[in-house]
This record gives C-alpha cells, structure tokens and sequence, in this order.
C-alpha cells in the first residue's frame, strides 16, 4: 500500500512539473530557488572592476568626498593629492584615532592602490616622506 502511494506521489509530481502548460514555468521558478542546481556550491569569484581607472584629479575628489563625508572633519583639513593610484593624506586632525579611520577609509575608495599617510594631531611634527 505504502509502495503505490510512493508511486502516485512520483506520477503527480512529474504531471506537475512536466504540465505542457505551465511546467517549463514551473521547473524554472524550482531551479532558480535551488542554489544547488545555479552553482553556488562553488566559490564565489571577485567581481572584475569597472571600467577605467579614474584619473588622478578624479581619484582625489572621490577620496576627499569619502573623507569629508563625517561631519566631524572640516572641510580644508586635509589635503588630498593622488597619482597613478597612490593617495597622499596630509594635514592635522583633532584626534589620533581618526588617522587610521581616514587612511583606512581612503583604501577603501576604487581605484587607491596605495596610500601614503602624512597626517598628525596638532602639537606633534608631520611625519616625514
């Protein structure tokens, strides 16, 4: 008895999804809810960049945007110079935690390669090139 309900269960099943009207549908929506069957048993791959690598005026406006963000750093601070990928931070800030926030912060803006950290706290020199 248990065997033909198997087999009943089976048959309803294949009438479902191989429906000449709405099985195709039906398979899709399955497969699509399934990682398994779209790969994603595999390691996902960094996505590539997109497009061309800003120029160095571009690249620097898009870092001091990131930095001026906080309302906590005044604008003209700090001084933002990029070139060939390589960001320079000069200047003074009121706190000694905000030079690794703000060099961290440029590191994450596309296309910095590398960062070049010159800021200091008010009454101790600039750090030399």
């Amino acid at each position: 008895m248990f065997r033909k309900l198997r087999f009943m269960a089976f048959g309803a099943l294949l009438a479902y999804f191989f429906d000449p009207q709405s099985g195709r549908s039906r398979r899709s929506l399955v497969l699509d809810r399934i990682p398994a069957f779209r790969g994603a048993s595999q390691k996902p791959t960094a996505m590539p960049e997109e497009g061309p690598q800003p120029d160095d005026a571009t690249l620097a406006r898009k870092v001091e945007t990131e930095i001026y963000r906080d309302s906590d750093i005044p604008e003209g601070r700090i001084n933002v110079d990029a070139e060939n990928g390589k960001v320079v931070l000069r200047g003074e800030v009121e706190e000694p935690e905000l030079i690794k926030d703000l060099e961290q912060r440029t590191k994450n803006v596309q296309g910095v390669e590398e960062v070049e950290n010159l800021l200091h706290v008010p009454g101790t020199p600039a750090p030399a090139k």
